[in-house]
This record gives C-alpha cells, sequence and structure tokens, in this order.
C-alpha cells in the first residue's frame, strides 16, 4: 500500500507526511469501496495486483475523499458544484472495467 499512497500523494501534489495517517484511511476506504463495487471480496487487492484502470480509480478515489474530507467538493474544481458528480463517474468507469460480473 505504500506505493499508492505515493501515488496518491503526487496525484495530491502533497511533498510532505503530515496527513500521511489520514491518507492511509482514505486510501484503505477507496479499496474497500473498489472492492464491494466490483464484487470481490474483502482484502482482495491484499493479495492481488490492481490493473491500472482499476488503480487509477482507488487514486482518484482516494484523492477526492480527501480533498472533501469536510463533506465539501474539494481541491481545483471547488467552485464546481456537478464536480463530485463527475468524480465519482470517472472512478465507475475506472473500476467497471474490473467488475465481476455475475448473472
Amino acid at each position: 500500500m505504500m506505493a499508492l499512497l505515493e501515488k496518491v500523494k503526487a496525484n495530491l501534489i502533497l511533498t510532505h507526511n503530515e496527513d500521511d495517517t489520514l491518507l492511509e484511511g482514505v486510501l484503505a476506504a477507496a479499496i474497500s469501496y473498489t472492492e464491494n463495487y466490483q464484487h470481490l471480496g474483502e482484502g482482495y487487492y491484499t493479495d492481488n495486483t490492481m490493473s491500472p484502470a482499476t488503480e487509477q480509480g482507488v487514486i482518484m478515489l482516494a484523492s477526492h475523499f480527501y480533498e472533501s474530507r469536510d463533506g465539501s467538493t474539494g481541491g481545483f474544481f471547488n467552485d464546481n458544484v456537478s464536480a463530485s458528480e463527475q468524480v465519482w463517474k470517472t472512478v465507475h468507469l475506472l473500476l467497471r472495467m474490473g467488475k465481476e460480473w455475475q448473472v
């Protein structure tokens, strides 16, 4: 998870370590969301490699959780009310590629 943490920090353009504990928490939440969304078991990505699309979705989702931790839309698009919706649409498109489709 350390390499993924560094990718999230790079995405957020964070160069300090003060928020690492917070970032680890939002990253864990993003991975848990991903495993559930993709219909995989809890802890699936502990033992299995993420596809590049899934990894990007996790990075985007963790970044969104971090920037919106007060419940608002944060980051670069904080003045755009539809930005949060677009983040979720993009994340779902990325995660859909790794989804276990069952009938």
